[in-house]
């Protein structure tokens, strides 16, 4: 195989990888805060909180009538706990604000409206890794999910064996013509 053969099986693979990584973008996901409650005074934060896995590359999505609510994201626990609204590192008061999660870690979010954290009105979130996400433990409700998660892994995998093939396919036929 000459200079030119190896250039194209450089790029072919190049465009394999892109290919395979582009199938796999749908792993996040965009959490609604509060759920069908939205960001309210109403919502039972906690329990949603609860109820939700938090990946690195997922969205929280704050959803809450502009003027009555705000979201201000806090860099402490302790002002978490004590509702300390001018200890905000980031406020947020466009009615549909997006929150992407970037890395591991216990993130902190108060309504900025005097009274509502008090009532309520706050989420402690913890962020994980994928993997740590998809790591199984002892009950049956995670096997099952634990198994979901190893199907999906096969589903993403069929797009890259497919180009796989049309690569080793292209390769095969350069390869005889030269």
């Amino acid at each position: 195989m000459g200079g030119g053969g190896a250039a194209a099986v450089v790029v072919m693979m190049v465009v394999v990888i892109l290919l395979s990584e582009g199938t796999r973008g749908g792993n996040a996901t965009q959490h609604v805060v509060g759920g069908s409650q939205g960001w309210d005074v109403s919502a039972d934060l906690s329990s949603w909180a609860s109820g939700n896995t938090f990946k690195v590359g997922d969205q929280l999505v704050f959803k809450y009538t502009t003027g009555l609510h705000s979201v201000v994201e806090l860099g402490s626990e302790s002002a978490y706990k004590n509702c300390a609204i001018g200890s905000g590192v980031n406020t947020m008061n466009g009615g549909k604000d997006v929150v992407k999660l970037t890395k591991p870690g216990t993130r902190y979010f108060i309504c900025g409206t005097p009274g509502h954290c008090s009532q309520g009105m706050k989420l402690k979130i913890n962020t994980v890794t994928a993997a740590a996400a998809t790591t199984p433990n002892s009950t049956d409700s995670s096997s099952s999910v634990s198994s979901a998660s190893a199907l999906q892994s096969y589903v993403y995998l069929a797009p890259t064996m497919f180009w796989v093939f049309i690569t080793m396919a292209l390769l095969a036929v350069t390869a005889s013509v030269s």
